[in-house]
């Protein structure tokens, strides 16, 4: 498996197979070919359906400012259904080109390469493996994590974690209507305002980690600093979590971090063995693995045990199974931004039933893994981020 490092990217959003992906392989192909006076790019595949809804030709302008950007929906023969075609021009001739695909949570693959973010860092391939040697050498996750990856991980989650809060204290500040002309709302600056009479605390806290969610997902929606969590998406589940947390339940931040690390762990567990893209596998793939993440990561916050974290995960991925991903008019607002408080709030009763229940567990996290991936293949193509499904339809029916 890869470093963690790569599950967590800082980027603008809305969407890190659509935006941050793309941006990169920008400026990567740019860097090579620093005489061409212009660039071709072609999108194919879920690039190419959705690709203006998330603004994927204004991310790779804005690396390669002199690049054309051309959208092809005929072809569907590609090799990943984020596929970009790059080609250099001198003189109006071709002088290189190469296939780059964005295969979700803002990483990108070229073809025929293999890259530094590629670079193994685990020798285990899934959570059984990582149990195994945890219990054989009596390490819970996060020291098992610190020990495998570089010594500069944990100052890198710091940037994470700040980026993460800026992102929820932005959006709770925020107001005003989403650009893309679905003349959707900013709603989590309300929902954290707004309290209800004779509100309980189980409520209360329900209203503010919906908010905290609906804050980071409207900033990703509006363009802004996000992280991938695993994906620009699924964004505002984790920081949702976490940041309640912290300034609610007065966690240190220094926990928060080794919390970050496990969650991290599952989500480069769920890249691996399966995906993290929608226009892969579906939703489930983006706010079903920020749901396992931010169960896990609380398990470990809340001190759990090996068992516990990784039955929590188990849990919130089961329960996100199936689920499409079918943006309306191909933009991250409707319904992912309610989907991201949703999931924030089911990733707590999924810690909550594994604290009690997982001496009585049947499923592994990596069975619900495999099942994730082998159901997202299965899924209609409609299904998975090409707005052509599911409520995206209503816009292409009327």
């Amino acid at each position: 498996m890869k470093s963690i490092a790569s599950v967590y990217k800082i980027g603008r959003g809305p969407s890190s197979s659509h935006t941050v992906g793309p941006y990169h392989a920008a400026q990567v192909f740019g860097g090579r070919y620093p005489e061409a006076d212009a660039f071709r790019v072609t999108l194919y595949g879920s690039l190419a359906f959705t690709g203006v809804g998330h603004g994927t030709g204004k991310a790779i302008k804005a690396a390669l400012p002199n690049a054309e950007v051309l959208f092809d929906r005929e072809n569907t023969e590609l090799p990943h259904p984020n596929t970009m075609r790059f080609e250099a021009l001198k003189n109006g001739q071709s002088i290189g080109s190469r296939r780059i695909f964005s295969i979700g949570g803002g990483s990108i693959r070229i073809e025929g390469e293999e890259s530094e973010e590629e670079r193994e860092v685990y020798p285990q391939k899934n959570f059984t493996e990582i149990l195994s040697l945890c219990r054989e050498r009596s390490l819970n996750l996060a020291q098992f994590i610190y020990r495998m990856e570089d010594q500069t991980l944990r100052q890198y989650l710091s940037e994470v974690w700040e980026a993460m809060k800026a992102a929820v204290k932005r959006g709770l500040s925020a107001d005003g209507i989403l650009p893309g002309g679905l003349g959707v709302s900013r709603k989590a600056k309300m929902l954290y305002e707004k309290r209800c009479y004779n509100e309980s605390a189980d409520v209360t806290m329900n209203r503010e980690i919906a908010a905290y969610a609906y804050a980071v997902s409207e900033e990703n929606a509006d363009e802004q600093l996000v992280v991938t969590a695993p994906t620009c998406g699924s964004c505002g589940v984790l920081p949702a979590v976490m940041y309640y947390m912290h300034s609610e339940r007065g966690f240190p931040e220094e926990e928060i971090l080794d919390a970050l690390a496990v969650g991290g762990l599952i989500g480069n567990v769920i890249r691996t063995n399966a995906s993290i893209s929608g226009a892969e596998c579906g939703c489930q793939a983006e706010i079903g693995s920020a749901c396992s993440m931010a169960a896990g990561a609380l398990a470990t916050l809340y001190g759990l045990n090996i068992d516990q974290v990784e039955y929590a995960a188990e849990i919130a991925m089961e329960h996100n199974l199936g689920l499409t991903c079918d943006p309306v008019k191909g933009l991250v607002q409707i319904p992912c931004i309610e989907r991201n408080a949703v999931a924030a709030m089911r990733a707590i009763s999924s810690v909550n039933l594994s604290r009690f229940l997982y001496t009585t567990r049947k499923i592994s996290f990596d069975e619900v893994v495999a099942t994730m991936y082998r159901t997202g293949k299965d899924m209609d193509e409609k299904y998975r981020e090409t707005s052509h499904g599911g409520l995206a339809q209503i816009y292409y029916a009327g």
